[in-house]
């Protein structure tokens, strides 16, 4: 194997492991029993399982985002600035195009659109945008600006910004947005999950790490140098958790229990992301990088296939996790009253409805084996048509 398939390999298998292992979360936000009725890692009333049930999903976006960076460096080397910032901004502006209509659709079964739902796939769009613009018209900020926003945005948890008006609504879906619904009118609202700038740094650095890609670069050099950032990262976040002032909003607690108090200590904040949320997560996602890279095996060549079409995987398993809840929905008794619950943004799934921890496994996995022939096939149809252009946005 060679090592240009080697990192090749590593990057795949990465990001399908993440893809796999966030189709959990989503499982669990449709059956399970307390998905929209409780804090899965609130220290006080969850349980070890469900937390980390949730708590492992935490790795999956910045992963997602860090390596979206990261390949979009890679592919940009046979275009010019010009070609890459191009193909960047119209990529950006359909990934934002999906998530309004496809992925919403997809996630609340509303055809009418009452409640749009922005999340990963919008995120990473406008930060596509924002990188394109970048790599079109100043290289040399993609860095300082990557930094800065990695580093510095948790700054304004000392701040005390607009609440009101049209500058408090720029501000909350650039750079605070914690789960912001925005009403439209009075039966249509837009959800604002995933605040743009935080996710946009974590891209920007994973396109300078494309450095340690180049074709003559020592890929046991590259991973060396992976493993010592991984650790690096990883020390910042305890030492940085531990002092408990800076790098997230949310600060750990002592608990009656040393178990609880250890899961306060990991309870780092997503909506918006944090700086310790980020090197929680980045951290170990460098060192993975470097450890696929000399450490494959049947697991990883399952989880390749995945990493391979990650935008074909996202889409169609939420509409296969909803097909299934509308089937499970209806086995369960309910009917057609029940579909739309005004407390749930999401048809078919009321807000007092669901099943126990174990089931919530049982269908995940079934989901994710159900979509691997799917993916393997679309896999195959992609490396076998590299010459149509709209394949390249899929």
């Amino acid at each position: 194997m060679t090592p240009s398939s080697q990192r090749y390999h590593a990057i795949d298998i990465l990001r399908g492991l993440v893809m796999i292992i966030m189709a959990l979360d989503h499982t669990r936000d449709f059956f399970h029993v307390t998905a929209l009725t409780a804090d899965p890692l609130d220290p006080a009333t969850t349980t070890v399982p469900l937390y980390f049930t949730r708590w492992i999903t935490h790795f999956c976006a910045p992963i997602f985002v860090f390596l979206s960076g990261l390949s979009a460096a890679i592919a940009s080397r046979k275009r010019t600035p010009a070609e890459a910032g191009a193909f960047l901004l119209k990529r950006g502006f359909w990934l934002v195009l999906v998530e309004l209509v496809i992925i919403t659709l997809g996630i609340t079964f509303n055809p009418f659109y009452n409640f749009v739902i922005l999340q990963v796939i919008w995120a990473i769009g406008w930060s596509m945008i924002i990188l394109g613009l970048l790599v079109r018209f100043a290289p040399k900020l993609i860095l300082p600006v990557g930094l800065l926003l990695f580093l510095g945005h948790n700054i304004l948890d000392f701040v005390t910004l607009p609440s009101e008006g049209s500058v408090s609504v720029l501000m909350r879906i650039l750079l605070t947005a914690s789960g912001t619904v925005l009403p439209l009118n009075q039966t249509h609202f837009i959800g604002v999950f995933y605040a743009i700038l935080p996710w946009t740094g974590i891209m920007l650095l994973g396109y300078c790490l494309a450095g340690l890609y180049s074709p003559d670069y020592d890929p046991a050099k590259r991973r060396r140098w992976l493993y010592r950032a991984g650790a690096i990262v990883i020390a910042a976040f305890v030492i940085i958790r531990g002092i408990n002032v800076y790098g997230d909003p949310s600060r750990w607690q002592s608990f009656p229990h040393a178990y609880q108090s250890f899961l306060s200590f990991l309870n780092t904040t997503k909506y918006p992301p944090s700086l310790l949320y980020h090197c929680m997560t980045i951290g170990p996602g460098l060192v993975l990088l470097a450890f696929f890279e000399q450490h494959q095996n049947a697991f990883t060549r399952f989880g390749e296939v995945y990493g391979k079409v990650p935008f074909f995987y996202y889409v169609i398993h939420f509409y296969l996790i909803h097909v299934i809840t509308v089937i499970c929905f209806f086995a369960t008794g309910h009917d057609a009253s029940q579909i739309a619950d005004p407390n749930s943004p999401f048809l078919f799934r009321p807000i007092q409805y669901g099943f126990s921890l174990p089931v919530v496994y049982l269908v995940w996995m079934f989901i994710v084996l159900s979509l691997y022939y799917p993916c393997r096939w679309f896999g195959e149809y992609k490396r076998n048509h590299q010459g149509y252009w709209w394949l390249s946005y899929l």
